[in-house]
């Protein structure tokens, strides 16, 4: 969450002449981004989201401080909340994003705007509990900077704030500090494992990274080995830094490459998650800006964006890839055939869903003819979505 000052303020109305020569500036003609799309406004009470992933098919989301110690599902097809889930054991202080592994779910509750926490910490939620419950009970995993030298406050212009949390591996997290006086971004690993008594000493990476802004959200997209960092710079214009062949406990120590999302003009986005190897979401924070008699002013919303990204190994996905559904056009019955589905959805082109279930054969002869939609959920929580025509 960021707080807009007089300073901010004023930093906008000078640099505002010339957002058009940023937005067209360094980085762009290497943008590996596409298709970015506003999907649609989050509901009003997440106008301060800050953090999300994609599991179980539903968007998680939460907001940061001042919110509620709570996590939120977003069906993504109505756009509506669906389920409110409660870590009864946890404040929110500052929550500013989430991250998952195969057993867990992590929420850091690392905001640290004036610099002067002496409690932050990161909130691990099994997800066996978390699918069954909707009152859950984390784990802590405690920590403090080792280099941090003082916590005199300082309201936005510290270095010792942050915003990005990933899950790199089984062992251990990542944490990308959110500088607010260089835009030089420090990442430290924190270990997994809970430690509420006796916080975590953690130092920095030997790697850095010259952000040229804020950054404010990270996701680890195991498929592709990429970690994608989104953030904006002193006039809300959105960027996604993209790094590859690194080395975990060297981060930035490989290819670094910014994209400006120039599309988006001004926008205070807080958070990414992977949904494939080549789809991504961002959620962004509502905010008003007012400079003498001009106010600018945007609401919370989704917005995806697409990449081009290899997947590391062919192999491992061949059988998720490997789906197929004919005839097509089909008039009687419709084969779907891959060894990984789980089951199965069939949406019109107004997305109200005509079917669900687990059958390999489905019979459409009842659909009136056009286009539609198959959502083909996998084993591995990964959904791959396909198209036929009903003739």
């Amino acid at each position: 969450m960021v707080h807009l000052t007089h300073n901010t303020n004023y930093r906008f109305m000078k640099i505002i002449v010339s957002i058009s020569f940023f937005v067209l500036g360094l980085f762009s003609a290497f943008s590996q981004i596409n298709n970015v799309t506003e999907q649609f406004l989050l509901p009003s009470s997440l106008k301060e989201s800050s953090g999300v992933i994609v599991f179980n098919n539903k968007l998680i989301t939460h907001n940061d401080s001042g919110g509620e110690n709570k996590l939120y599902e977003i069906d993504m097809m109505t756009e509506q909340i669906t389920r409110i889930i409660t870590i009864s054991n946890a404040v929110n202080v500052d929550w500013e994003d989430i991250t998952q592994d195969d057993t867990s779910i992590y929420v850091g509750d690392i905001g640290n705007n004036n610099g002067n926490r002496t409690d932050l910490k990161i909130y691990k939620i099994n997800k066996t509990d978390y699918i069954n419950r909707t009152n859950v009970t984390a784990e802590t995993i405690a920590f403090e900077y080792a280099d941090q030298t003082n916590t005199i406050s300082n309201p936005n212009n510290t270095i010792w704030d942050a915003e990005a949390l990933v899950s790199i591996d089984a062992n251990n997290l990542i944490l990308f500090t959110k500088n607010w006086v260089d835009g030089v971004t420090k990442a430290y690993t924190i270990p997994k494992t809970s430690n509420l008594l006796d916080p975590y000493s953690v130092n920095p990476q030997l790697t850095t990274l010259n952000s040229g802004g804020l950054i404010t959200g990270g996701t680890y997209n195991n498929a592709t080995g990429k970690l994608y960092l989104v953030g904006y710079n002193n006039v809300l214009q959105p960027f996604v830094w993209a790094s590859e062949d690194f080395n975990t406990d060297t981060i930035f120590s490989g290819t670094n490459t910014q994209t400006v999302l120039s599309s988006l003009a001004q926008e205070q986005v807080e958070a990414i998650a992977f949904v494939d190897e080549n789809s991504y979401l961002v959620t962004s924070e509502s905010f008003s800006i007012s400079v003498g008699p001009i106010t600018v002013s945007d609401d919370a919303k989704l917005i995806s964006f697409s990449t081009n990204d290899d997947l590391l190994s062919i192999t491992s996905f061949a059988n998720e890839n490997a789906i197929v559904l004919y005839p097509n056009p089909v008039n009687h019955i419709l084969k779907v055939e891959g060894s990984e589905i789980v089951f199965i959805e069939i949406f019109d082109t107004k997305l109200t869903k005509i079917y669900s279930g687990n059958a390999k054969s489905i019979d459409v002869s009842a659909f009136t003819e056009g286009i539609y939609i198959v959502k083909i959920h996998l084993k591995s929580n990964r959904v791959r979505v396909k198209k036929f025509i009903k003739k």
